[in-house]
């Protein structure tokens, strides 16, 4: 059994009120709860998907990852168990806390800490309405988005999230930053979408290099777009990939990583193939920077 979506996401961050207005105002998400050293974010029927707290990290502090029952629970524990990776089953305030029925964390190769749990907190009873106005974001099997690691090792890494999490390779990017610098990229699938996970050895310090959110109408990617460009935050210009198809845009955070914002991702299909791209976009994504 391995991991099937990605549930949720975790930033220490140093601006919880940057934060509080960055994610309602120019991302449409829905706060859930907020106290003074975290707030939390809704983008579907979960109770929630984003939590900002408190810090001075400005980076990626947890990632959640989802299974379907304890049973599906304790066969990964012993899969990471098996291949030498400490794993600890989490308390009832920690569960309680994430809201899911049980959870437990390790640490991947590069030092971030992973939990995986199952049982986490409809709220289906409490539409989720954006601020913003935005339609609605692809969750449910595909899971809350995706995001892209910086790692030192990209093969340990590897070795951690397929052999130890059970997620596949999609494709390769070799990505030319400059004359200088190729990046390669690994991207991971889990479900449907195309991928939950990129990895890659890029130049700065951040473990996390952005986090992407997938609207379900095009026109949200527009209006996003036009709120960025108003306030000189774009990090990158409306573009296409070419490995998932994606058009979207890349926008600055309070944090210093970036943020995709995306719509029409294609999915992965039966009998898959890997392939390799020189090229991360058909067009677009011009790189402007994080200023």
């Amino acid at each position: 059994m391995s991991i099937q979506r990605l549930s949720y996401l975790g930033f220490e961050v140093s601006d919880i009120a940057a934060w509080r207005a960055f994610a309602a105002d120019k991302l449409g998400l829905m706060e859930s709860s907020a106290v003074a050293h975290r707030a939390r974010f809704r983008i579907d029927s979960r109770a929630w998907r984003l939590s900002v707290d408190k810090g001075q990290a400005d980076d990626l502090s947890f990632s959640g990852y989802e299974v379907d029952s304890e049973e599906a629970l304790t066969a990964v524990k012993k899969r990471l168990e098996a291949r030498g990776v400490a794993v600890l089953v989490e308390g009832q305030d920690i569960a309680t806390d994430r809201g899911v029925l049980g959870l437990v964390s390790c640490k991947d190769p590069a030092g971030n800490r992973v939990e995986i749990c199952y049982g986490p907190t409809e709220v289906f009873e409490t539409p989720f309405i954006s601020p913003a106005g935005v339609s609605g974001f692809l969750t449910g099997d595909q899971g809350f988005g995706h995001y892209v690691l910086n790692v030192p090792d990209a093969s340990a890494a590897l070795d951690f999230y397929i052999k130890g999490l059970g997620l596949h390779l999609s494709d390769i990017i070799d990505w030319k930053l400059s004359d200088e610098l190729t990046v390669r990229i690994y991207f991971l699938h889990c479900n449907g979408r195309h991928h939950t996970l990129a990895l890659g050895s890029f130049p700065g310090d951040k473990a996390l290099h952005h986090f992407m959110l997938e609207a379900t109408q095009f026109d949200d990617v527009g209006f996003a777009l036009e709120k960025f460009e108003a306030d000189g935050a774009i990090v990158a210009t409306l573009g296409r990939h070419t490995n998932d198809h994606m058009v979207s845009f890349y926008g600055a955070t309070p944090s210093g990583f970036a943020v995709e914002y995306g719509w029409g991702a294609r999915q992965v299909e039966t009998n898959w193939s890997v392939v390799r791209y020189d090229k991360i976009s058909v067009w677009g994504h011009r790189f402007i920077g994080l200023g």
